[in-house]
């Protein structure tokens, strides 16, 4: 079966999350992704636990793992000549690059963007940072939270007077790097190659990615209101953030479920399933009220899996607060295959991963292509595909200007 993005390649000199979340996205449905790493360490993530016995010990991290199926590794040094030649003729053949560099860090190696273009101006190329590639905050560094913090939603996040409360998914680099960064690259392609309406315009562009940008349009809905009436929001006031006593988690005797009674009829089924049609009028009361009291006994007098019950009989938008053990386990979780298998080479168990969330019925994606790439377990290949002889792929790699394999984490060190 041929799948959605296949002749599609992609250079990726990403690290970590946001631009391997982003290719990872490309690969499972068929982008030939290329992770351009350092002579170095490589990816970071690499070497981080927990790690999956026997497998080689650059691709044994299962967070590495979980990102980097379905990609090939090469090794180049970017701060010698042989090594910019090496990127530069790679890039004459891809499509798409992808990089998380702080802004300028490319253009200062002699690589950046408009270099790139002289070699094919065709190249989309896509740059994932913090804060953009200009504006005030172009050069600072930071991570997930630090972004979230400046554009208002960390702060709006938690019980009104408490404590502003941290995601355990990250919002800003998945919701505003990733997912962006992969929407972006697939519009400039289609501009560039055109559709069934008229011939693109055959040349690639850059793709500014700021996660704080991204996620800064997560509040799309309380930027419009307080655009229109000029009300600032504030922790905890928020309708669907903890201000409605209809729409928030509740404590029940054996842990917690959520609530997401916001439509009337909901409400209405939720307070006459329990026997309370009294609460139906207090359905857009605050936290603390004599109402939401009453709404709080009520969980607490049942257990979870007695609520999942309840809600399996009356239509309320009520499901369990589930542990992460549970929710990987859940019949909702297998049923639409979100949990899967790869097969890593070496690895003495097997390795189970998420799987593709977008579900495509004709040409749906596959996460288990490739397994993950050792470090520079490609590196020969690549350039001899690149056209350098066997003697100049020697020159490079005696050279350090590119490397094969790093055969232990001591090895990739005694390298950077």
């Amino acid at each position: 079966m041929s799948l959605p993005l296949r002749g599609i390649r992609v250079l990726d000199l990403s690290r970590l999350l946001p631009g391997g979340f982003c290719s990872l996205l490309l690969a499972d449905f068929g982008a030939e992704v290329l992770k351009v790493e350092d002579t170095g360490m490589g990816d970071y993530i690499r070497w981080s636990p927990p790690f999956y016995e026997g497998a080689h010990e650059s691709a044994r991290s299962a967070l590495f793992l979980s990102l980097n199926r379905n990609k090939r590794s090469i090794r180049l040094d970017l701060k010698s000549d042989g090594g910019r030649e090496a990127l530069l003729r790679l890039v004459r053949e891809h499509d798409v690059m992808l990089e998380s560099f702080r802004p300028g860090v490319l253009d200062r190696l002699g690589v950046g963007y408009e270099r790139m273009r002289e070699e094919n101006p065709g190249i989309v190329y896509c740059a994932i940072s913090g804060y953009g590639q200009d504006g005030p905050k172009r050069d600072a560094s930071g991570h997930d939270m630090n972004y979230l913090g400046l554009i208002g939603l960390l702060g709006l996040t938690g019980e009104l007077g408490g404590e502003p409360v941290q995601a355990a998914g990250q919002i800003a680099d998945l919701g505003g790097g990733a997912l962006m960064a992969a929407f972006g690259i697939l519009a400039a392609l289609r501009e560039r190659d055109g559709g069934e309406h008229g011939a693109g315009s055959g040349e690639g562009q850059m793709v500014d990615v700021s996660m704080a940008d991204g996620a800064l349009s997560w509040l799309a809905m309380v930027a419009g209101a307080y655009f229109a009436d000029g009300t600032v929001p504030r922790r905890g006031e928020l309708p669907l953030a903890g201000s409605l006593i209809c729409y928030r988690p509740y404590e029940c005797a054996d842990g917690w479920v959520s609530l997401g009674a916001l439509e009337p009829k909901f409400w209405q089924a939720w307070c006459r399933g329990v026997g309370r049609e009294e609460l139906i009028a207090a359905q857009f009361e605050r936290p603390g009220s004599a109402a939401h009291v009453q709404v709080q006994e009520i969980f607490r007098s049942r257990t979870r899996a007695a609520w999942e019950a309840f809600a399996g009989e009356h239509d309320c938008c009520l499901e369990p607060v589930l542990e992460l053990d549970e929710a990987m386990d859940s019949e909702l979780v297998r049923a639409r295959e979100m949990v899967v298998e790869i097969d890593q080479p070496g690895a003495e168990a097997t390795v189970r991963q998420l799987g593709v969330p977008v579900k495509l019925t004709r040409t749906p994606g596959d996460h288990a292509r490739l397994p993950g790439p050792a470090l520079g377990e490609h590196t020969e290949a690549v350039l001899l595909a690149a056209g350098y002889s066997g003697a100049e792929v020697a020159e490079l790699l005696a050279s350090g200007a590119a490397a094969g394999p790093a055969e232990s984490r001591q090895d990739a060190t005694l390298r950077a």
